[in-house]
């Protein structure tokens, strides 16, 4: 076997179709693009969705569901991950900084303390929003929770 007597299976290639190379060729004049209408032209792509004409899918069915464009999301942070974090830390103040060196929330994320677990020591927190259970754990355990004023 010799690099220069290689070849591909038989039946494995195929000649291009020449379009549009005249009479001669069976594929000149139209280039086997029909007749008239946007599908003939150069450079035509069809929508996604295009049904033919008819009404597409996401046209004849309902709108439902609201954004709404004013509505604050916050990323959830339970009392039982802030404790970890100041154990490992080995502080007693817990803010947006060190929540994100820690890679729990970015620093453009809102977050709020919820209240599941409990803290075995007091801990200064500063957070967007506190729920009640939350709050009244971290006073009882002698901490104290400080809101983030955005508009300050």
């Amino acid at each position: 076997m010799f690099l220069h007597t290689l070849k591909p299976a038989p039946g494995a290639t195929q000649n291009k179709k020449r379009i549009g190379r005249g009479p001669g060729s069976g594929k000149g004049g139209t280039a086997t693009r029909g007749h008239n209408g946007a599908q003939s032209r150069s450079g035509y792509k069809r929508k996604r969705g295009f049904e033919g004409g008819q009404l597409p899918l996401q046209r004849r069915l309902p709108m439902f569901g609201f954004n709404n464009p004013i509505r604050i999301a916050y990323k959830p942070i339970n009392l039982v991950l802030l404790q970890q974090v100041a154990a490992k830390a080995q502080t007693d103040t817990v803010d947006a900084a060190m929540l994100a060196q820690h890679g729990l929330v970015s620093k453009n994320d809102r977050y709020k303390i919820l209240g599941r677990g409990t803290l075995n020591t007091p801990i200064h927190i500063t957070a967007h929003a506190f729920s009640e259970s939350a709050r009244a754990a971290i006073e009882k355990a002698g901490g104290k929770a400080t809101v983030i004023d955005l508009h300050a």
